[in-house]
């Protein structure tokens, strides 16, 4: 099982790129499945995915993504927490997280299921973990530089990470289109009805 967080902070584009098409289309398959009658939740399915879903909620007050009028740490923070929530959750259910980057659904010689729909979604939560720990890597720079700057001089976070790694707002941004707003895994109780 899936149990730690990668201990890589990169942001390279190519393997959030990667990340992003598996995360959708492993959701997709599983949404797929689910409507088509070839996977039917079972009642613990369901209370699990009640449980993410309660767990998750982004409190965002209704404002559509990119949330950029709010803190990185906060955006972070949502995106983060659903790693967290998806282990605890394939801990509950006693299914194992398996990797999906670079998989296609259709590759499955057993119907989808609950597994590989946390899988998916896992594939780019654990992005999130990985954004912290650039966040907090560039937190502790910016310290140390501020010890030895004037205020004046000083960076903020926002323009420290767009340094550091020049696709970072997009992607976050992008990754917040998954998670939430209309048709996001925000309303992931009306997929599975």
């Amino acid at each position: 099982m899936i149990t730690e967080p990668s201990l890589s902070p990169v942001n390279d584009p190519a393997d959030f790129a990667s990340r992003l098409a598996a995360a959708e289309d492993w959701t997709s398959a599983a949404l797929e499945a689910q409507q088509e009658g070839r996977w039917v939740l079972t009642g613990t399915e369901r209370r699990i995915l009640a449980d993410v879903e309660a767990a998750t909620n982004p409190l965002h007050g209704g404002h559509l993504p990119p949330h950029d009028d709010e803190s990185v740490y906060v955006r972070l923070g949502r995106i983060r927490n659903w790693a967290g929530v998806l282990r605890l959750a394939a801990r509950a259910g006693g299914w194992e997280l398996h990797p999906v980057v670079g998989r296609e659904p259709s590759s499955l010689t057993r119907p989808i299921g609950m597994a590989d729909l946390l899988s998916g979604i896992y594939a780019l939560a654990e992005q999130g973990e990985r954004w912290q720990q650039l966040m907090l890597a560039t937190i502790t720079d910016l310290n140390v530089a501020a010890r030895n700057q004037p205020p004046q001089q000083r960076q903020d976070l926002d323009q420290a990470l767009a340094e550091r790694e020049p696709w970072f707002a997009k992607d976050l941004a992008t990754a917040e289109g998954f998670f939430t707003g209309p048709g996001s895994l925000e309303d992931l109780s009306l997929f599975f009805l």
